[in-house]
């Protein structure tokens, strides 16, 4: 169903099944026998950070993140997008998948699980600033200022950055809590869960979503959302924010998403 919020989009809150188990129902960054018979795998251990490397260079960044508890930590460098050691990505590129992410922020932090992610697309030429994707909004919507801005609320937590909102009713816990983030993209189509709610949906291929990119300040990207496989980023907005049970699924051919 596609009805009006920036001419075009799909807010859904209405299910509450889940493929991956919610914050805290078992042991952190494992995974249950039924998630590794269906395709599940992690992108995070718990200890290191195989996986991952830094979204500017070879190697994984020296500072600016850190391993603690069974996360993984961006750590307090005063609110600058990309500064510090700068954001970090998966060492190889997904396309249709399930991503499953646990995060956790501190009072008044932004940052993003970004996908589709062009390392190529890098708008600022100082070395600063994250890549271009698509963005899974991570924010403490009520004390830092992005949520205030964009249009009719594209920059909560939850929303597709800077293009769609997630529900208004989102099932959001507060800051200092466990949610769970998961993101669905099957060929042109996509969505967004938080805590076991669908918050919004979309097709790429949709001429309500070329509306919304047109309206966004993605518009000047010749070809963006277009991308039919990308890396998966951490962003690094300088504010303490956590990760853990970071999980992916692979989806083959017309195999359905859940």
């Amino acid at each position: 169903m596609l009805w009006g919020m920036k001419t075009a989009v799909t807010l859904v809150a209405l299910s509450l099944s889940f493929a991956v188990p919610l914050a805290s129902a078992q042991k952190a960054n494992t995974l249950t026998p039924k998630e590794k018979a269906a395709g599940w795998r992690l992108l995070f251990d718990g200890k290191t950070t195989k996986g991952w490397r830094s979204a500017r260079v070879d190697g994984f960044p020296k500072s600016g993140w850190a391993v603690e508890d069974g996360t993984l930590a961006v750590t307090e460098t005063g609110g600058e997008e990309s500064g510090n050691g700068g954001d970090i990505v998966t060492t190889r590129p997904y396309s249709d998948f399930e991503l499953s992410v646990d995060f956790k922020v501190s009072h008044g932090a932004n940052s993003g699980i970004m996908y589709f992610v062009d390392l190529n697309l890098m708008p600022w030429k100082n070395g600063h600033g994250s890549p271009i994707g698509f963005e899974y909004q991570v924010l403490d919507d009520a004390l830092h200022p992005d949520a205030k801005r964009g249009k009719n609320g594209d920059r909560t937590v939850a929303s597709l950055y800077d293009m769609i909102p997630a529900a208004a009713d989102k099932p959001i816990r507060p800051v200092g809590e466990w949610n769970t983030a998961r993101i669905v993209v099957h060929g042109t189509h996509g969505e967004h869960w938080l805590n076991g709610v669908k918050v919004l949906e979309y097709d790429r291929a949709s001429p309500q979503f070329k509306t919304i990119l047109a309206e966004s300040k993605y518009h000047v990207f010749p070809g963006y959302g277009q991308a039919s496989s990308g890396y998966i980023l951490l962003q690094n907005h300088g504010f303490p924010v956590w990760f853990r049970n970071i999980k992916i699924r692979e989806i083959r051919g017309s195999e359905p998403a859940y």
